[in-house]
C-alpha cells in the first residue's frame, strides 16, 4: 500500500479555512478519487497542538490518501488535477508539502 500525504505547514499569519477544507474540498476529492479501483481510503487530520502542552501544531492539516500504488494515485488524480489544485486558494494560502510513502506497517 502507498499513502500520498498532503501536509500544510502551520505558518504564522497563514490562512487555512478548516470548514471549507472538510466540508467542500475534501468531499470533492474523495468523490473524484474513490472512483479509481486502486483507491483504498483516506484520513484527514487537523493539527491541534505540539509535543509540549501549549505549543502550536507543526501542521495546520494533513491528508493521507491510501492507494494500492503511487501509479494508481496518479491515474486517479491526473484527470481531476486542474479542478482540485484550482480549489486550493479557496481554503488556504499555504503551499502544501506532498510526500509519497510506502506503508511498511498498517494495522
Amino acid at each position: 500500500m502507498t499513502t500520498i500525504s498532503v501536509i500544510y505547514p502551520n505558518k504564522p499569519g497563514s490562512r487555512f479555512d478548516v470548514k471549507y477544507y472538510t466540508e467542500k474540498h475534501m468531499p470533492l476529492a474523495i468523490k473524484l478519487l474513490k472512483k479509481h479501483p486502486g483507491y483504498l481510503g483516506i484520513s484527514v487530520e487537523r493539527g491541534v497542538g505540539g509535543a509540549m502542552p501549549g505549543t502550536d501544531a507543526a501542521f495546520a492539516a494533513l491528508c493521507h490518501f491510501k492507494f494500492k500504488s503511487a501509479e494508481d494515485f496518479q491515474a486517479a488524480f491526473a484527470p481531476h488535477a486542474a479542478e482540485l489544485l484550482g480549489d486550493i486558494p479557496n481554503y488556504t494560502d499555504i503551499q502544501p508539502v506532498i510526500q509519497v510513502n510506502e506503508v511498511l506497517i498498517a494495522e
